[in-house]
């Protein structure tokens, strides 16, 4: 009987972090926890609910009051905030910048990392997002750190949010990657960071089915070992 591990799977936005993450998680029978969705939500509520980023005290009321949880409906997992369905909703670029300045704020990161700690420690779970291995699961039994250049990261963004039918420009993507990314590795609290055991693969010339296999293989040593 395998050990039910706890992989942290961290990087910049756009490396492939989250639709690897459900890969590896569906082949492991695991759990999987988009972190990065968790805080996009938090943003998405102070978005609707005009919550400045930096009202530390309205932030936490809102966090205190937010209900969050991932399902499965049809293949697809789908986050539900206060019962309501936001998976596509956080998905936008104003979302998305607006999720740099909230994550920074230290209310909304101790009521989430709280929430993260709770879903996962009992193992069988794969958590993604930019602290995982360094601050949320120091002593996750697995650490990835998924990277790519930031003109392949808007790429691949920019054919995301096209797809799904929201207008975009290529060049001012990649402008929105590279700022989010600044915001992310120079706040004070719990930056982007890659931990010091965590396994490097950059995708930048590999698929997400290269990228899957390389991770299977680290993931069954590991499990093998502890048998």
């Amino acid at each position: 009987m395998y050990k039910k591990l706890i992989i942290a799977i961290d990087g910049p936005s756009g490396a492939g972090k989250s639709t690897l993450s459900k890969a590896l998680a569906d082949k492991l029978e695991y759990l999987n926890i988009d972190t990065g969705a968790m805080y996009r939500s938090v943003a998405l509520m102070a978005q609707r609910q005009k919550i400045d980023s930096h009202d530390e005290q309205a932030l936490k009321k809102l966090c205190a009051d937010l209900s969050i949880r991932f399902v499965r409906e049809k293949g697809q997992e789908r986050i539900i905030v206060n019962e309501v369905d936001v998976s596509d909703a956080i998905r936008t670029p104003e979302v998305s910048l607006l999720t740099a300045k909230i994550a920074s704020c230290s209310s909304v990161r101790e009521a989430m990392l709280d929430l993260q700690r709770q879903m996962g420690q009992e193992g069988g779970v794969v958590l993604e997002g930019r602290d995982i291995g360094t601050v949320v699961f120091p002593s996750a039994d697995v650490k990835f750190f998924l990277s790519a250049t930031a003109e392949q990261r808007g790429l691949r963004r920019y054919k995301e949010l096209k797809e799904k039918g929201i207008k975009v420009d290529l060049q001012q993507t990649i402008a929105d990657v590279e700022s989010r990314d600044k915001a992310d590795t120079a706040r004070t609290l719990a930056p982007l960071m890659q931990a010091d055991d965590a396994i490097v693969v950059d995708s930048t010339q590999l698929t997400i089915v290269d990228v899957l296999q390389k991770m299977l293989v680290v993931v069954e040593a590991k499990q093998a070992e502890a048998v």
